[in-house]
């Protein structure tokens, strides 16, 4: 394990946990005492999580990991389900992608898809996104056409959120908008961590005609706090294991079709 990684897996035990002793990280990492309290301080460093006596606390119940940290997570559920997202993609579509670890591995898929290259040298696919990674890396792909909207940057996710985005998408209209959410439920739908990313995908969601929301399994009957559309607005959910029979009736009752990656 790299530092990198160990920090990762440090500060994601210490966000599910909430609070977590410097026995529990040796015991949960396989390091000693020093090197828990070592990465503990680069992360207490970065702001990311509170020293206490003997270990540590999450900054809230709240607390949404920033990015970086949170790529590791589900990354083979995530490769699966950016997979069978990309199948439901045809060649010529407008795509709308928010933010996250989930829609940037769809990102990737599209852009690497052959699917997607034209003879003619012309660009296969358009890819509208509120999302600075995503239009990084999608920027030297040939056969995209990217497009990203305008906005006030959040450090946590690279998301441009806020008027300027909505001003941008209502000048558009996408065949396929992804969505990736942080919970979703029949109650509440799909929702997230932060109210100005909820408002960017609910708009998103407005100017797509298909919408397909993207969650591996640890988001399914989960509600975060910012609301984004209820399941009636989403067309296809993409997941990565079995639903619980009860919320597979509440999707089906809702016309939302299920898609199980393998």
């Amino acid at each position: 394990m790299t530092p990198q990684q160990r920090l990762n897996a440090l500060l994601e035990l210490v966000s599910d946990r909430g609070n977590v002793s410097i026995a529990e990280i040796g015991e949960a990492l396989g390091i000693s005492a020093a090197t828990a309290r070592r990465d503990l301080a680069t992360l207490a460093d970065q702001r990311l999580v509170t020293r206490t006596h003997g270990g540590a606390a999450a900054l809230g119940a709240g607390y949404e990991l920033p990015l970086q940290y949170k790529i590791a997570r589900q990354a083979e559920a995530k490769t699966a389900i950016a997979r069978a997202t990309a199948a439901l993609v045809s060649p010529g579509d407008t795509v709308g992608l928010n933010g996250g670890t989930t829609t940037t591995e769809v990102a990737r898929e599209l852009g690497k898809s052959e699917r997607f290259i034209r003879a003619d040298g012309e660009c296969g696919i358009t890819i509208v996104t509120n999302a600075l990674n995503i239009g990084y890396e999608l920027s030297v792909r040939a056969n995209v056409k990217i497009v990203v909207t305008g906005g006030v940057a959040r450090r946590q996710s690279y998301e441009l959120i806020g008027p300027t985005v909505r001003d941008t998408l209502d000048g558009f209209a996408l065949d396929v908008v992804v969505l990736g959410v942080d919970g979703l439920t029949g109650q509440y739908g799909a929702t997230t961590m932060h109210e100005g990313e909820a408002e960017v995908s609910r708009h998103f969601a407005s100017v797509g005609r298909r919408v397909v929301v993207v969650a591996d399994s640890t988001k399914i009957e989960r509600a975060t706090f910012a609301r984004i559309c209820p399941l009636e607005r989403i067309d296809v959910l993409v997941t990565d294991q079995a639903v619980p029979t009860p919320f597979a009736a509440e999707l089906a009752s809702a016309g939302v079709e299920l898609v199980v990656a393998s």
